[in-house]
């Protein structure tokens, strides 16, 4: 890859005996918009906070343009900005004071203060409603100031942390709009969500986590790709399991057939003619299904295939 921004090696964070980040490591390039995707739990929040420099790891090295985070904290954090999930806004004030606040905080000052106040405010939409306090906004408006407090200070790498949480139609669509417009102007920008529509509508590239793993990594169309037209999920008696994948896996509409929790999952290059087959086979063998689920290729078949998690599980 060249010119990375962003290089993370082999990454470990643990609390006691808790491992959120289990030996995680990244290359991003430089203007490229990378999906950061999982459940609750996966371990995304955590590695957000160490690539940003929040909480050191317990093991691992992390450069961002061209810095050790280790040896250049400053450096590095002068670099970056950060939206957090948790919403950080003083309610009374307005979105133009809390702007100016968090600005005071990045060293800004004066005709550059108000300089870029206005010109975040205009990125995410909200000059119009600037001088009006943060309590009388929508969960929406308020995840865009979060977004806008997050610029101020212009860096060169953007970290979104689920972003679109509990917000309307229309706020989401202007958050998608505003981060796809920066990162056209180059931006590099870090995304990370549960909701894996968002990662095919935004991100060149996405890694997939669970128990603090990355567990896949490419483009959105690679990994849908990789498991063919769909996925049949069909769960046989335990007595039946490797009978019935033994010979289905032989039939051309299939790509790979694995078993999981009791269940067969058939990934299938022809999902209509591979459920015939394993319907006719099934009849054959006077097998009798259990559950039966047929499901279309897409990121989130994708990562119910590689877990056997539901994504929102």
């Amino acid at each position: 890859m060249s010119d990375p921004i962003l290089i993370a090696d082999d990454l470990h964070k643990s609390y006691g005996r808790i491992q959120a980040v289990r030996g995680v490591s990244l290359t991003i390039a430089r203007g490229e918009l990378f999906g950061l995707l999982g459940p609750n739990g996966a371990g995304k929040t955590t590695l957000i906070s160490l690539l940003t420099g929040l909480i050191p790891p317990t093991q691992g090295r992390i450069v961002v343009a061209g810095r050790d985070l280790a040896h250049a904290a400053q450096a590095v954090k002068a670099r970056v900005g950060l939206v957090p999930q948790d919403l950080a806004l003083y309610p009374t004030l307005s979105a133009r004071d809390n702007l100016a606040f968090f600005g005071r905080i990045y060293g800004l000052t004066g005709r550059r203060l108000r300089e870029r106040v206005e010109a975040v405010l205009q990125i995410v939409g909200l000059a119009d409603r600037a001088d009006d306090a943060i309590q009388t906004y929508s969960g929406g408006m308020k995840r865009r100031i979060n977004l806008a407090a997050g610029l101020l200070h212009e860096p060169e790498v953007l970290f979104l942390d689920e972003p679109t949480v509990g917000v309307d139609p229309q706020s989401r669509n202007a958050i998608f709009e505003s981060v796809a417009a920066l990162n056209r102007a180059g931006m590099t920008v870090i995304y990370t969500t549960h909701y894996m529509e968002e990662a095919e509508r935004l991100c060149q590239r996405v890694a997939i986590m669970d128990g603090g793993r990355i567990i896949a990594l490419d483009t959105p169309a690679a990994l849908i790709r990789s498991l063919g037209e769909g996925l049949i999920r069909v769960g046989l008696p335990a007595g039946h399991l490797e009978q019935v994948a033994g010979q289905i896996g032989r039939v051309a509409a299939v790509k790979q057939v694995t078993r999981r929790d009791g269940l067969l999952h058939i990934e299938a290059l022809r999902p209509q003619e591979a459920l015939l087959e394993l319907l006719d086979l099934t009849n054959r063998l006077d097998v009798r299904i259990t559950s039966l689920e047929i499901l279309e290729a897409n990121l989130e078949t994708v990562f119910l295939h590689l877990t056997g998690k539901r994504l929102r599980d």
